[in-house]
């Protein structure tokens, strides 16, 4: 087997339409190692060779409230969409082994993540009010 030309931790969903937006999806996602070869990716127990990609595009963005940069990596085949969330590594920059589209997006929060968030801030302010009380 072939050693890999670049490989990191992602998260992965397999999912139609645009999914730059936090969320369930994500939260269960599949936690595993993407390793890229020269005609085909791993990740995990998918595969998906680079002539069966109809499109690819990978989206950079930074994170809604810690400004962390970030990818979303979408490869559309006939028969399923992949989407791989990626650090910012400074590997995605550079020229990748399949033709890709690039785009500069915005990360949306969905409603339960905003809930989430409102909770663990309601629940810090209450935490630091009971300490200086």
């Amino acid at each position: 087997m072939t050693q890999p030309v670049h490989s990191c931790m992602t998260k992965a969903i397999i999912a139609d339409g645009n999914q730059l937006e936090t969320g369930p999806q994500w939260i269960t996602s599949r936690r595993a190692r993407l390793r890229l070869f020269d005609d085909h990716l791993v990740c995990g127990d998918w595969t998906v060779h680079y002539e069966d990609i109809r499109e690819a595009v990978l989206a950079s963005f930074r994170s809604p409230i810690l400004r962390i940069p970030g990818y979303v990596l979408s490869a559309r085949t006939d028969d399923h969409t992949y989407h791989f969330g990626l650090n910012g590594w400074r590997y995605w920059k550079g020229d990748l082994p399949f033709p890709v589209k690039r785009a500069n997006t915005r990360l949306r929060m969905s409603w339960l993540s905003m809930v989430a968030r409102a909770i663990l801030i309601g629940y810090v302010a209450y935490a630091v009010w009971r300490w200086a009380t």
